[in-house]
């Protein structure tokens, strides 16, 4: 009986000269990690259970929001009425699309105190995430445990994918060497994200995670998309001889390099200090962030209100977050509006 659901369930798979039944069959020996539930994330995890990945280990510490709903498609209204965390609002919708695989919510901040208990028993990390930090911390955990991981992104209309095989390919600090300056890079809260780019990217993405994990040949090169243009874009990316993570194997960021977060005590505040100094262009931070809360600046600071929270952005782009006394949702708040 099973066997015969098996068949009526993947036969459209199966007939797919690039994966045939043993493909499949491989398929549902395989156990992959998502890190970020959002855009990406929610399309890569639907994808992946319902082609019959066999464990997937979903990975979020953030809530479903109503503000999610317009591009992230595994949640609904019941979710956010509900306050659901999304690694448990994204397996309550995966189970009903298919029990026969084994779907592991972890509701846990991603840092490098938790990452590599996250993936160290996985074939394959897929990169949900929205944030430079984060992936950095992917990178560093990936290599050390020899495992690969499909970086993908998207903001505005545009977005990129690449493989990254440790051993074999670039590794992301081979194409990005240092993370992006806070305050430097656009957020989907100051400038948008159109739905599409991050079905497109995340399908890309999605079929690049299957060709590796049934060992066939997969993509090299950094793929920019712009759905808007249309434009296609191919770039070579080569391993640097002086990388630090890939050539050197020295995994800073798994030694907690990054930004830090501190209790203010007494102040329901936590204070985020970056891992360098910068010298954050807050005319034109403030110009962005004006479409999310109200803001007030001056050449010394940014104050910036979404209620319950505020955050008050320093020039050097450290920030103090007012409203919470949690680290992990204070860098989350940062991200989200700072950028990193």
């Amino acid at each position: 009986m099973f066997q015969d659901n098996f068949l009526a369930r993947y036969s459209r798979q199966i007939v797919l000269r690039e994966i045939g039944l043993e493909g499949q069959k491989k398929l549902g020996e395989k156990s992959i990690v998502i890190i970020g539930l959002g855009a990406l994330g929610t399309v890569s995890a639907n994808l992946l259970a319902r082609m019959g990945v066999g464990r997937i280990r979903l990975v979020d510490r953030d809530y479903v929001e109503l503000d999610n709903l317009h591009r992230q498609i595994l949640y609904d209204e019941s979710h956010v009425d509900r306050k659901m965390p999304k690694a448990e609002a994204a397996a309550e919708r995966l189970r009903m699309v298919n029990s026969d695989i084994s779907l592991e919510p972890v509701v846990e901040d991603v840092n490098h105190r938790t990452i590599e208990k996250l993936v160290r028993d996985v074939d394959l990390i897929v990169d949900g995430t929205d944030n430079f930090e984060t992936r950095f911390l992917i990178n560093d955990a990936a290599l050390k445990h020899n495992i690969p991981w499909v970086y993908a992104s998207a903001i505005r209309t545009y977005g990129m994918t690449m493989d990254i095989v440790p051993g074999e390919t670039a590794c992301l600090r081979c194409f990005v060497s240092e993370p992006p300056p806070p305050g430097s890079l656009p957020t989907c809260e100051s400038v948008g994200v159109l739905p599409s780019i991050t079905h497109i990217m995340a399908s890309i993405q999605v079929a690049e995670v299957i060709k590796i994990l049934l060992g066939l040949e997969y993509s090299r090169e950094l793929l920019v998309v712009d759905v808007w243009t249309r434009d296609f874009i191919k770039v070579n990316v080569t391993r640097k001889d002086d990388c630090p993570a890939c050539a050197k194997a020295s995994y800073e960021f798994l030694e907690g390099r990054g930004y830090k977060a501190t209790v203010l005590c007494g102040r329901n505040s936590v204070q985020i200090i970056p891992s360098k100094q910068t010298d954050l262009d807050l005319e034109n931070l403030a110009e962005r962030l004006r479409k999310v809360g109200e803001v007030k600046y001056t050449k010394y600071m940014l104050h910036l209100a979404v209620p319950p929270y505020e955050l008050a952005i320093f020039r050097d782009g450290r920030a103090i977050v007012k409203g919470t006394t949690d680290e992990s949702l204070a860098r989350a708040l940062y991200t989200r509006y700072v950028g990193i």
